[in-house]
């Protein structure tokens, strides 16, 4: 049995995220997954370093988070991010929505460039002949197996436990309040002041050991890889958000991601897939470029997102917020020593792990404040030692597959 203040529950970007905040603080933390590190929502996910255009709109305070944190990440994460731009691209049938995302983009000092079509296609000679025109805006793009094994590894430098292969097998519970847990891994039991539910689309399952409810709406998303060797600038389809209007280029392979689905699971460990699915993405983000031949794909996947809908959303998945939840169980639920970060964006990770470590430390009486967006992340800059890393905790996953190197 191991002692810790802290307990963690999830390895994805949150979880780990969670973990190095609390660790730099000077709490003792031990983390758990039940596989490897990065293997569920953040590994299989599109990899957009968001600007906050996207979201510009509809959803102006998740839009000013994007822009901040995609300035801090850039300071902090080096080779986990790339720098390359992105456009939203109007083509000849998109026409009424560009002035909309644009003015919504300057009102919250998101940078926009407007550029015509051809000033755009001699950047990027990819793009289809009916782009009329383009915004810039500063999105990149996210390499989450780095990015999860950077932090992790951050984390255990500031004497954080981390324990791959450990899946919680059960929640404990003494006088009203979570005071631990037990793992299908060596060490048996973790004994914790508070716990952390960080499980993101498996947030409900872990929640439900001690009868409690979250309610989630996880939805899949379907991926296409593409052969796309001369894309270096992120595409967003200047829309409503829709199914496939993003491509996310990896240029140091060559590749490119396209996205994306949203259609509502029950299960986000077994859900059927579906061929229409893929060929809608791929039809609908070939609408941005000038050729995209079907032999260039070469591999799906898919990820789900871990969606909290505590309202009513309507029929359209797509319109639940993208936006982060912290729970305090203890006022929610009447259970003490436990806490769940459910929703949010890969871009916000580190925003939804110090908020969630500002809760776990008042409630722990800890005086301490977040440095992490202040500190660069250890080996940021050292590839080969970020992807020595990534093998160590078995973080690799599809969404980087092929600039990692590790799946």
């Amino acid at each position: 049995m191991e002692r810790t203040d802290v307990l963690v529950v999830g390895g994805g970007a949150t979880g780990v995220g969670v973990a190095r905040d609390l660790a730099m603080r000077g709490v003792d933390v031990t983390l758990v997954e039940r596989g490897g590190l990065n293997a569920g929502t953040s590994g299989h996910s599109h990899g957009v370093l968001h600007s906050g255009a996207r979201y510009a709109d509809d959803d102006p305070e998740g839009a000013r988070e994007c822009i901040e944190e995609n300035r801090i990440l850039r300071d902090i994460a080096g080779e986990c991010v790339a720098d390359t731009g992105g456009y939203f691209v109007q083509t000849s049938d998109d026409s009424a929505y560009f002035e909309t995302k644009r003015d919504a983009c300057r009102d919250l000092d998101i940078p926009v460039d407007v550029i015509d079509g051809d000033t755009a296609r001699e950047t990027e000679p990819r793009l289809a002949d009916d782009v009329e025109r383009v915004f810039r805006v500063p999105d990149g793009v996210v390499y989450p197996s780095r990015l999860v094994a950077a932090n992790a590894a951050d984390a255990r430098e500031h004497g954080a436990t981390i324990h791959v292969d450990a899946p919680v097998t059960d929640v404990l519970v003494s006088n009203g309040a979570v005071v631990g847990a037990s793992v299908d891994h060596p060490v048996g039991s973790i004994e914790a002041d508070h716990v952390v539910n960080a499980t993101g689309a498996w947030a409900g399952e872990l929640a439900a050991m001690v009868d409690v409810d979250i309610e989630m709406t996880p939805t899949k998303g379907a991926m296409a890889v593409v052969d796309l060797p001369s894309l270096r600038t992120v595409l967003n389809r200047c829309r409503p958000a829709s199914d496939g209007d993003i491509v996310v280029p990896h240029p140091d392979a060559g590749t490119a991601i396209l996205g994306t689905t949203s259609v509502e699971v029950d299960d986000p460990d077994d859900f059927p897939t579906s061929e229409a699915e893929v060929e809608d993405v791929f039809v609908e983000c070939a609408a941005m470029l000038d050729t995209l031949p079907r032999e260039a794909l070469e591999r799906v996947y898919w990820g789900v997102r871990p969606l909290y809908t505590p309202e009513r959303y309507g029929e359209d998945a797509r319109g639940i917020s993208r936006g982060f939840y912290l729970l305090d169980h203890a006022d929610r639920d009447g259970l003490g020593g436990f806490s769940t970060i459910v929703g949010g964006k890969l871009t916000t990770y580190r925003r939804m792990a110090e908020a969630t470590a500002d809760h776990v430390c008042e409630r722990l009486g800890v005086d301490a404040a977040c440095r992490t967006a202040e500190e660069p992340l250890v080996h940021h800059d050292d590839l080969d030692t970020l992807d020595g890393l990534v093998r160590e905790f078995d973080a690799g996953g599809p969404a980087d597959a092929d600039v990692v190197g590790s799946e």
